[in-house]
């Protein structure tokens, strides 16, 4: 039992089943809730120490419990986009990519722009990727643009092309490629990260009021699945106005750890203005700049070592130029700002950390606003022998999405070859060598639900069931370490382990409630398993 005091508290949870995530007190069946933190965790009969006339009482009914799950790494207006937009996920084959597109067109007003999101040709037969060709048959006059699943690449119509000036002619940009029929060196109409850019621009944006909507919306479905807090990764400076707005408005009630975006306007501004901390309420988070540093594995674009397997003429490519990140690394050290890269190849991953180690060496620890400064890399997914232990070495983070191996161990195989797999979506090795990894979903390019992540870290199986060649199974990590990582590993990403990340007096009272024990049950039953209640700063937020 532990016991903060006996007065009586604003909500008593009890009859649950309670994992603290505290090593002093690792179970427990009552919570009691003052102020919106944690008052008492123990026994149910210890529990009415703390019950008066006005205190709620809420019966969990031997439910599992566990602190507030925190999805370290989401794009929290793509996920509202999907639930709005034309979301392509679960398109099989590529006539049923046509199929949907043919059904939008014939809805959509004649020159519109058809943009849409989720696509992905990993078990199409064959798996190559749409081109031009497939898309002008069903619409040769209205543009089309439809982002790949990953977001790092794109498929456009001849007419989207033709809007952006794009030719057989045109260059690849810095950071992208401009796929070409080998034979005829005319466009195929994919486009690879940076190379986006040259026809997205030319794309309508969505108004202020319908990026409102996508944020609301996107919270809306995490608190229902059970996240209490979300980290998003990366924001200009019209999304931080909006999220400050539904704040002030009242408009959402969830945990909001948000990056900026960098180099550029909205990474200036808060090297210049410095962080914002636990606003509205311990809701609201601003000190972290994110950086694109390479593409997917999926689309060939991240940055390798070596040549693709499947594709020999190119190992990837860097998003960013190193000269223009090493400043503002050092930058961000002296302002107490925090640093998280996407890297997912092994040369993207080599060079941040090259890139990290000397922004350390270069600021000493007296001239850092932060001693500690936590920097990360995003995903983390392709990392060689050498680079492996670095991670500890240096402090840094590795924020890894678990479903990312169960998706992309369908095609890695191919793109990287048997070899190269054994550094691959290294969980274990990364733990056995004293690394500290947060979890997150990566949604909308994951399905973004807390179960599914929670069950490829543990299972490091398809949701299906299957497993292959090149799966390594010992990188499965044990499902204390899995709650770890969307626990308290998540709160210490953050900074915030003093108030979140374990169940015990003095911390936020943030809690996920869940229908099945997914400490004890097997591992087919974690996907089943649903969220019955959020409950955040001791408010019942959700409930089924």
């Amino acid at each position: 039992m532990t016991t903060a005091r006996a007065e009586p508290a604003d909500s008593i949870f009890f009859n649950g089943n309670v994992y603290t995530v505290n090593r002093k007190q690792p179970h427990a069946e009552a919570i009691a809730v003052e102020r919106e933190r944690t008052a008492f965790v123990g026994s149910n009969t210890d529990a009415e120490k703390f019950r008066g006339k006005n205190t709620r009482v809420i019966d969990l009914r031997g439910r599992a419990v566990f602190p507030g799950f925190t999805d370290s790494h989401c794009h929290i207006f793509g996920i509202g986009e999907r639930e709005i937009n034309f979301n392509l996920e679960g398109t099989n084959t590529l006539e049923d990519l046509l199929t949907k597109v043919q059904e939008r067109v014939s809805k959509t007003e004649s020159g519109k722009w058809i943009t849409g999101r989720g696509w992905i040709e990993t078990f199409w037969k064959p798996p190559q990727f749409p081109t031009r060709a497939d898309l002008d048959k069903i619409a040769p006059r209205d543009p089309v643009f439809l982002t790949r699943a990953d977001g790092h690449a794109a498929i456009a119509n001849s007419a989207a092309l033709k809007i952006a000036g794009i030719t057989r002619d045109t260059p690849d940009p810095f950071g992208g490629e401009i796929l070409k029929d080998k034979t005829s060196g005319e466009p195929t109409g994919m486009l690879l990260d940076n190379a986006m850019d040259l026809v997205s621009k030319d794309i309508p944006p969505p108004n202020e009021a319908e990026r409102e909507q996508a944020f609301v919306v996107g919270v809306e479905r995490e608190i229902k699945l059970g996240w209490c807090e979300i980290q998003n990764a990366g924001s200009e400076l019209a999304d931080q106005a909006i999220i400050r707005r539904a704040f002030d408005a009242g408009k959402i009630k969830i945990r909001v750890i948000n990056a900026a975006y960098g180099p550029g306007e909205a990474a200036q501004k808060l090297l210049q203005d410095g962080p914002i901390l636990n606003a509205y309420g311990h809701c609201f988070t601003q000190r972290t700049i994110k950086i694109i540093f390479d593409g997917a594995l999926g689309s060939r674009g991240a940055a390798l070592l070596a040549p693709y397997s499947d594709k020999a003429d190119t190992s990837g490519y860097l998003t960013q130029k190193e000269s223009e990140l090493a400043p503002m690394f050092e930058q961000a050290l002296r302002h107490g700002i925090q640093v998280e890269t996407h890297a997912i190849g092994d040369r993207a991953n080599r060079i941040i950390l090259d890139l990290y180690e000397r922004a350390f060496r270069t600021v000493p620890i007296e001239q850092r606003k932060i001693r500690e400064p936590r920097w990360r890399v995003e995903h983390a997914q392709i990392l060689s022998a050498q680079d492996l232990p670095r991670f500890a070495k240096l402090g840094v983070i590795a924020s890894m999405q678990p479903s990312h191996a169960i998706s992309d161990l369908f095609f890695a195989p191919a793109r990287l070859g048997l070899d190269r797999l054994a550094g691959a979506y290294g969980w274990n090795s990364l733990l056995k060598a004293g690394t500290m990894i947060c979890g997150g979903s990566d949604a909308p390019i994951e399905r973004g639900e807390p179960m599914v992540e929670f069950y490829a870290a543990v299972a490091r199986k398809s949701i299906r069931g299957e497993s292959g060649e090149g799966w390594h199974p010992e990188q499965a990590v044990s499902r204390e370490e899995s709650l770890k990582m969307f626990t308290a590993n998540a709160a210490y990403a953050a900074f915030e382990e003093n108030d979140k990340g374990s169940i015990e007096p003095g911390k936020l009272a943030d809690f996920t409630v869940l229908s099945n024990d997914i400490m004890k049950i097997p591992e087919p039953e974690i996907l089943k398993t649903r969220c019955v209640m959020t409950v955040i700063g001791g408010a019942i937020v959700y409930s089924e």
